[in-house]
């Protein structure tokens, strides 16, 4: 389903919560990545899956290039269509082409430093040194969380499972009070 060079998927049956179980938060994954395919990108079918699995409604995804102007674009199509939480994964390096935090970060309403600062950390216990180059970060954005976190399984997986995921609902609901 190619559209102006992204990758589009958006399935109108998980746009509505299921059941009566209000923990349950409607989530969009993000891959911004020049090198990436929908059948490689290990890191964004990681994020979906672990985010259906905590019982959250996936109500769309996208495969990005490495370019602000699209990513900002996938921002904006995920608050289009409800998202309370948005996770990017990719461009979050010192490399040339990563610039997903530099688009996003202008954009955040309150920024939290936490999350990142946590990331390093429990980055630091699994990768040792090389997490300081990690640059993931989190943001509200338009009654949104959004997460900006690097490509790599392993890191999308430690930050979903130990950082995010254990705290969205309650942290969705503080930031809708």
């Amino acid at each position: 389903m190619a559209h102006e060079g992204h990758d589009h998927h958006y399935d109108a049956e998980h746009d509505h919560h299921h059941g009566h179980d209000e923990s349950a938060v409607a989530t969009w994954v993000v891959t911004c990545s020049d090198s990436r395919s929908a059948s490689t990108d290990e890191g964004g079918a990681l994020a979906k899956k672990l985010l259906l699995a905590a019982g959250h409604s996936l109500v769309g995804s996208e495969l990005v290039k490495d370019d602000a102007h699209e990513i900002a674009h996938a921002l904006e199509h995920a608050l289009a269509h409800g998202a309370r939480c948005v996770v990017f994964t990719g461009g979050t390096g010192v490399g040339r082409r990563d610039v997903t935090v530099e688009t996003l970060a202008p954009k955040f309403e309150k920024h939290l430093e936490g999350f990142g600062e946590l990331f390093r950390a429990l980055s630091f216990q699994q990768v040792g040194s090389a997490a300081w180059l990690s640059r993931a970060t989190a943001g509200v954005v338009q009654g949104a969380l959004v997460f900006v976190l690097p490509g790599s399984p392993k890191a999308v997986g430690l930050a979903l499972e130990q950082l995010i995921l254990p705290q969205l609902g309650h942290a969705v609901r503080e930031m809708l009070r």
